[in-house]
């Protein structure tokens, strides 16, 4: 519900705020006063097309703020805290226009764009009149409506978790036939590549062992005279190294016998005596074992090219085409069993489809019944308020499909084209005058004749319907005596279960309010502002019977309008 109203430099209204109370809450005033201006503030931060005609002269910019208490209101919690917003009991929503032509809106104090903002208004208000935040004209939510009626919130539920699974299944189905189609295009290149690569056939690092193998054949000529070179340096020569180690260490055993402190250095000289031995072995045995074989050396070059040639085409490395090549097989091994696959698909699809069907239809049945139901109940609620030659039709209809439409569902023989809410699709018709055929809803032209649609719709749906607050802008056009007193108890009904804020200028319905706030204007100065004021249970008595009397207000006035009030 809408707890509090903060508008400030909006038209006529320089600042005010007012608290709002649950039930059924009256605004009266004289013409002009301002009433309507209040309902536009309102619609302003329901996202509402801002302008700047809308600022008070001489202020810089406009604002208008709404508390919205939102404990039951679920869907509006799950929105903001889907679009991650602060999420409370409270609901702060604030609207600023500027001079500038620039709007800026805010949700909880914290920036919102604009169209997040109309979405939690819908959930929030429901706006009739001259503004056009009408719920109940778009079409889209006729079934929803319907289905709160005849309490099928479960049923749709059950449908949409089936239609859900159905879908699921569907897209894979479809997935995998896209793959099939694509894999089956590939199917030759890709076995062309395997053959390729198989060719081949390279192992892991094989091309850096090639390339080590290769550096040593191409040099072995110089290899060998490098380790002759050494080997006789070392071992060979007649000054080699190892003969001047052998007299060193000669040395250290003749200094050793006179001082043993030479005994640790004399140690050293024989290691590195032997090391040197081991050198002179090894140089030795690699020369001898190198084996120039030119067609060794050709073969490994030509081994090297084709795998650089894989290396090339299939991902740099040869870690790279191995990996590529378990992929490829794995595709040709898919597109040989997908046959299988897709069968096995489309026999859960068949099953989905005919399961969902089933619920679809029960769906559809439910709702022709509640259709008829809501039909005569609307009927007789309109003839009440003043409407006697009303005909309220709710348009059902569903649409043929074929078997391979997204989400289609099957029922004896037949596929339907479904979405989550079932395959029925609603729309509410109305005539409103004897002989005339029944239109679209949102087709209704008179303002007065579409708020009492709207409240007779409500007054059905009200048990269910949890949208929270509903306005009444002028909902007494055309309407007076013994019909406007049954359009007020009707609302006053309708309260129970709805925070309503109407504006009237009918007696018979501004003595069913529960709170009554009267509109004035005044003169400050030079200028002409907007007060609301909330009427004591006494004042009350005087604004109904100032309606009924006008300016003058008699004994015999206030006597009637106690009477009204206590009716």
């Amino acid at each position: 519900m809408l707890k509090t109203l903060y508008v400030k430099n909006y038209a006529l209204i320089d600042e005010l705020s007012i608290d709002f109370a649950s039930g059924l809450n009256i605004l009266t005033g004289e013409t002009g006063a301002g009433k309507s201006i209040l309902l536009g503030a309102l619609g302003l931060i329901l996202g509402e097309r801002a302008s700047t005609e809308n600022i008070r002269q001489g202020a810089g910019k406009a604002v208008v703020e709404g508390i919205f208490t939102v404990n039951d209101n679920e869907p509006a919690r799950r929105l903001l805290a889907r679009a991650d917003y602060e999420n409370g009991n409270e609901i702060i929503v604030r609207r600023e226009i500027t001079t500038r032509g620039t709007s800026r809106s805010f949700i909880n104090d914290s920036p919102a764009p604009l169209n997040l903002v109309k979405e939690l208004g819908d959930y929030l208000v429901d706006l009739h009149g001259q503004h056009e935040h009408q719920l109940l004209l778009r079409s889209e939510t006729h079934l929803h409506l319907l289905d709160n009626a005849g309490g099928l919130e479960r049923l749709v539920a059950d449908f949409s978790a089936v239609h859900d699974d159905l879908c699921r299944t569907r897209r894979e189905l479809d997935e995998l036939r896209k793959r099939e189609a694509q894999l089956r295009e590939k199917q030759e290149f890709h076995q062309y590549q395997l053959r390729e690569i198989d060719a081949v056939s390279p192992t892991p690092d094989e091309d850096q062992t090639i390339q080590h193998e290769l550096k040593i054949l191409e040099n072995s000529e110089r290899i060998m005279e490098l380790t002759s070179a050494l080997r006789a340096l070392l071992y060979e020569d007649d000054n080699s190294v190892r003969d001047q180690l052998l007299r060193a260490r000669n040395l250290f055993d003749q200094i050793v016998h006179i001082d043993p402190a030479f005994q640790e250095y004399r140690a050293e000289c024989v290691t590195a005596f032997t090391i040197v031995e081991e050198i002179a072995k090894y140089t030795q045995s690699y020369s001898v074992a190198i084996d120039f074989a030119p067609e060794r050396l050709e073969e490994l070059r030509e081994r090297l090219l084709a795998l650089n040639g894989l290396r090339k085409k299939y991902g740099g490395t040869l870690a790279a085409v191995l990996e590529y090549r378990q992929m490829i097989a794995g595709e040709i091994s898919l597109a040989e069993n997908f046959d299988a696959q897709i069968e096995t698909l489309e026999g859960e699809v068949e099953q989905k489809q005919r399961r969902a069907g089933e619920l679809a239809m029960k769906l559809s049945q439910k709702r022709a019944e509640t259709a008829r139901r809501v039909e005569r109940s609307v009927e007789n609620t309109l003839k009440g308020l003043g409407i006697e030659k009303g005909r309220f039709i709710v348009h059902v209809e569903r649409n043929e499909a074929t078997a391979e439409a997204p989400g289609a569902v099957f029922h004896n023989g037949t596929y339907y084209a479904a979405s989550q809410t079932g395959i029925d699709r609603a729309e509410y018709y109305i005539s409103t005058n004897l002989g005339e055929e029944p239109k679209p809803l949102a087709r209704v032209a008179s303002g007065g004749e579409i708020s009492r649609v709207m409240l007779a719709l409500k007054t059905i749906l009200a048990k269910n319907d949890k949208l929270p607050l509903l306005v009444f802008d002028e909902i007494d056009t055309g309407i007076s005596g013994r019909i406007a007193s049954k359009v007020g108890a009707s609302m006053r009904d309708l309260a129970d279960f709805h925070q309503i804020i109407a504006i009237t200028h009918l007696p018979q319905i501004a003595a069913m309010s529960s709170s009554h706030y009267v509109v004035e204007k005044e003169e400050q100065g030079k200028r002409t502002v907007t007060r609301v004021r909330r009427l004591s249970a006494e004042e009350h008595t005087r604004e109904v019977a100032k309606l009924m009397s006008g300016e003058v207000i008699t004994e015999s006035s206030l006597q009637m309008a106690r009477e009204l009030i206590e009716s």
